[in-house]
């Protein structure tokens, strides 16, 4: 079987046994504080069976794109190195929300293996939890016993607590689960070793294809465990693990998941796979990591320098590390692997062939920049190199001093170079230079890399930002009787309401809590729209508690205050902040028709890529190659105002089935979670027409106006605009109104602006150069009566002297002059320029020669103005701040003279 047929079976076997086969959620999750990347299959149903959301459908299947590098489950060190990890997987899983459990989890399961896929029996082993007696738990004897209904009891394995026992984090759902292993070796390694004996034991031909996790408990914030109200099913089998075993591989990148990527490359590279270890890791690592690259790029992740982004970024600079260490890939090639892996998904997950261009653009300029850091890197270490020979006495350039064979050569040094730990992060932090690569060229060369000093320091790093991000939270106390938590306010800014829950939360050595609304009107942050803010009132209006924030967490809505009120029971009024949420749908509606314009102007491949709304301006970001011109973006304005004035009525359609939405040629954003129903948001069904959760406008005209206040790039492919509306838009009209009309006080009332400021300028270039003329002529007469004031001192011709030049340009041209007009020359000017005292320090070549430096007098000189500088080893200046220190500069200046 193929890989595409093994997907398909897995999902048409569950679909007949009465399954709703749903999408992947996207890889990057959005709405869930405790999780950059979607890790597991279950991510997408959290709210589900923390029972914070509604079940649609008892029983669910799919594939699920997952990404593991951070957290506990980080396996990127090991991706490419051995047969089975990955960065980017699939995870095919079925799931039970208070309906079937463990018999029919288990008995689905292998009849899927054994009878659909035929996987003989004798090769599998299956697990079940041996219980625990410190938390109280038995051993799970029904899923013991069940699993003897089918497979012989030698097959059937105990496991503890770390292996058999999943949960979800520290708290929340959890319970036992059984495990399916499928033993790969050969009939003679089987006769040697019993394969029950290398279960969970990291053999890497033994290994575990499928997860049935039986949830039963909730973990509490106290460590300890109580009963759920339903008990749910959710299972996970590894696909490219399931295509290897079924393909009959050794390796999970010898299946036709990887083959074909690695194929090309190895063609490209001129390097045959299989040729060479070294070779063959790099090639598995690029054929790996270009698939979570391409994926958390068209989820609308772009690599940065932190959270999410930086995971990316690391992900994809290892991957030209490897290639262009291993397989001398020396100019872009990572993004080539991109069009042959969105033509392997299609059909499967389609986001990446409908921005395939985008994402190979975002990985190419990915890759020239990593390519620059390299180079960077490289010669950052050739410098310590040098600095450190030239300290023990050698001259590198000199082989007589230093052999070829460096090793040889720091073998009999009495103290073998070492580069320094804190060094090497610096390359690591600051330069993005891998440390194995950094290892890799200090072996190559012949010296070592104190890796204590770089672990210390990454872990001070690492402790660094976990302080900053760490967040604190308790367990949620319930204050009415839980129900699912209503979102009223696209129809509603005031309610009478209940608190169903409440919890304490500490971040950032602040204290706060989270409320639960029965029913609440206050917006929670998404979609780029900020969370509302408001009061929630007592019951008599006499006492109330301010609410900083609104946020989701796994489809629940949270409210933020920094106190609690008296009394928790009873009714509530929740009140949001009305002129807010105003002026933050005056942006957000502005967004939708943004969007439209840049479609018409720039073109259809215009796409949202990240959006922020508030009351204040709207920021939106948008895939285009090329800066936006002046003349497009008043284009672009144009057709928003004129939508304003149009006055167009909001048309809003709620629960609208999503295929119908599609079909109707609605716009709908890479990278969100979409539920089976959609909310429909159009202004002109010619126009703009979008899938948004967010508020806004009844009719455009409450817009007022719409003004661009500026355009700009945010990464490969993506560009910024930030504009303003209503209030602020008109702000800024009248700001320019008055700023025009100061300008029109200050050139007499002029009512051609623009001639009056171009005569301006024609008179101030005029001026312009009759100076220039004159410093010329004042540089030439000063040279000629300096050049007669030279002093003679140990064969050097010194000049000190504080020259009158307004110039910090006309006093470089002087000192320049009479460094060829003047021998053996040491030369420093002192100046006042615009009331800053600066220093000037020349010296002829012959001295430079004989070892002045012209950047370390200057720097010394610089102290007496509390001021530094540098240059060039002839030539350096300095600026400070104590114009009275000029005269001891002079005086110290002869100081620098060799004596002898």
């Amino acid at each position: 079987m193929t890989a595409k047929e093994i997907r398909q079976a897995f999902l048409s076997f569950f679909e007949s046994k009465q399954h709703h086969v749903v999408p992947s959620a996207p890889i990057v999750v959005k709405n869930d504080p405790t999780l950059m990347f979607t890790n597991a299959g279950m991510n997408q149903f959290k709210d589900l069976f923390l029972g914070e959301a509604a079940i649609k459908y008892s029983r669910v299947a799919d594939t699920q794109r997952c990404l593991r590098v951070s957290g506990k489950h980080n396996d990127l060190e090991e991706v490419g190195i051995d047969t089975y990890h990955h960065t980017m997987f699939e995870m095919l899983g079925n799931w039970s929300f208070g309906d079937y459990f463990k018999k029919e989890a288990i008995a689905w399961s292998w009849e899927l293996l054994t009878e659909i896929y035929k996987i003989p029996k004798e090769k599998l082993y299956v697990t079940y939890f041996e219980g625990d007696e410190k938390e109280g738990l038995e051993k799970d004897q029904e899923a013991y016993d069940l699993w003897k209904q089918y497979v012989d009891e030698s097959h059937i394995l105990p496991g503890n607590k770390k292996d058999n026992f999943w949960e979800m984090g520290d708290t929340g759902p959890c319970g036992p689960c059984s495990e399916i292993h499928v033993d790969c070796r050969t009939d003679e390694e089987k006769a040697l070793v019993d394969g029950a004996t290398l279960v969970n034991a990291d053999h890497p031909q033994v290994i575990e294809i499928w997860n049935n996790v039986f949830m039963q408990f909730n973990r509490l914030k106290n460590g300890s465990l109580q009963s759920l109200p339903a008990k749910h099913v959710d299972t996970g089998m590894g696909f490219e693990r399931l295509v290897r075993a079924l393909q009959e591989k050794t390796s999970n990148y010898d299946t036709d998941v990887f083959q074909p990527l690695i194929q090309f490359i190895a063609e490209k590279s001129g390097i045959e796979y299989g040729a060479d270890e070294k070779t063959d890791i790099a090639m598995r690592v690029m054929a790996d990591h270009i698939r979570a690259i391409s994926f958390v790029i068209a989820d609308g992740q772009l690599p940065s320098n932190n959270k999410a982004g930086y995971v990316i970024r690391r992900i994809l600079r290892r991957a030209v590390r490897y290639a262009y260490t291993f397989l001398n890939f020396k100019e872009p090639f990572l993004n080539q692997l991109v069009p042959l892996l969105a033509e392997q998904f299609k059909g499967v997950f389609d986001e990446l062939i409908s921005q395939q261009d985008f994402v190979q653009k975002v990985v190419l300029e990915e890759e020239v920049s990593f390519l620059r850091t390299l180079g960077k890197g490289i010669s950052k270490v050739l410098e310590f190199e040098h600095a450190k020979y030239i300290d023990k006495g050698y001259d590198i350039n000199d082989q007589s001093s230093i052999s070829t064979n460096r090793k040889n050569t720091i073998d009999k040094l009495v103290n073998p170079i070492i580069m320094d730990g804190q060094f090497a992060f610096e390359l690591f932090d600051t330069y993005g230079f891998p440390i194995d690569l950094t290892q890799l060229i200090a072996k190559e060369r012949g010296f070592d890399v104190d890796m204590a000093g770089f672990n210390k320091a990454l872990e001070e790093q690492k402790n660094r930002s976990r302080a900053a991000t760490a967040i604190d939270t308790s367990d949620w106390i319930v204050v009415n009787t839980e129900e699912q938590s209503e979102f009223v306010g696209y129809d509603d800014l005031e309610i009478e309401t209940e608190i169903l829950k409440y919890r304490k939360v500490k971040a950032k050595g602040k204290e706060q809590y989270q409320i639960v609304l029965r029913q609440t009107p206050f917006y929670a942050e998404s979609g780029g729209q900020v969370g509302d803010t408001g009061r929630l009132e007592d019951h008599s209006r006499q006492f109330w508690v301010d609410i900083t924030d609104t946020k989701k967490e796994n489809g629940l809505t949270v409210h933020f205050t920094d106190i609690l009120p008296d009394n928790l029971e009873g009714k509530f009024w929740a009140v949001v902040d009305e002129d807010k949420r105003v002026l933050t749908e005056d942006n957000h509606s502005a967004t939708h028709l943004l969007h439209a314009a840049l479609k018409q102007v720039l073109g259809k491949h215009v796409n949202q890529k990240g959006s922020l709304v508030n009351a204040d301006y709207l920021r939106f970001d948008f895939s285009h190659f090329a800066k936006v011109t002046d003349e497009e973006l008043a284009q672009i304005e144009v057709i928003v105002n004129q939508k304003i004035r149009q006055n167009i009525k909001l048309k809003e359609q709620r629960n609208v089935p999503y295929q119908d939405a599609i079909e109707s040629g609605v716009t709908a954003l890479f990278g969100e979670k979409y539920g089976d129903f959609v909310r429909m948001i159009t202004f002109d069904d010619h126009f703009s027409k979008e899938l948004c959760g967010g508020t806004h406008v009844k009719a455009t005209g409450q817009i007022g106006s719409f003004k661009i206040v500026s355009e700009s790039a945010v990464a490969a492919g993506v560009r910024r605009i930030e504009a303003i509306t209503a209030d602020k838009a008109e702000q800024f009209f009248l700001d320019q109104r008055k700023e025009l009309g100061h300008l029109k006080a200050l050139l007499n009332g002029s009512k051609d602006l623009s001639a009056s400021v171009q005569a301006l300028l024609d008179e101030n270039a005029k001026l312009k150069k009759e100076i220039e003329k004159s410093t010329i002529e004042r540089v030439n007469t000063l040279k000629h009566e300096i050049v007669h004031h030279v002093r003679g001192i140990n064969g050097i011709n010194l000049i000190t002297k504080h020259i009158d030049l307004q110039s910090a340009d006309a006093v470089k041209n002087l000192a320049f002059s009479l460094k060829d007009m003047v021998d053996n020359l040491f030369l420093v000017f002192t100046t006042e320029i615009d009331g800053k005292p600066g220093i000037t320090v020349m010296l002829s070549d012959h001295l430079v020669k004989k070892g002045l430096n012209a950047s370390n007098i200057v720097r010394e000189l610089g102290k007496e103005i509390q001021g530094g500088g540098g240059g060039q080893p002839f030539y350096a200046t300095a600026g400070g701040k104590n114009p009275s220190g000029l005269k001891a500069v002079l005086e110290k200046a002869e100081s620098f003279i060799p004596h002898h």
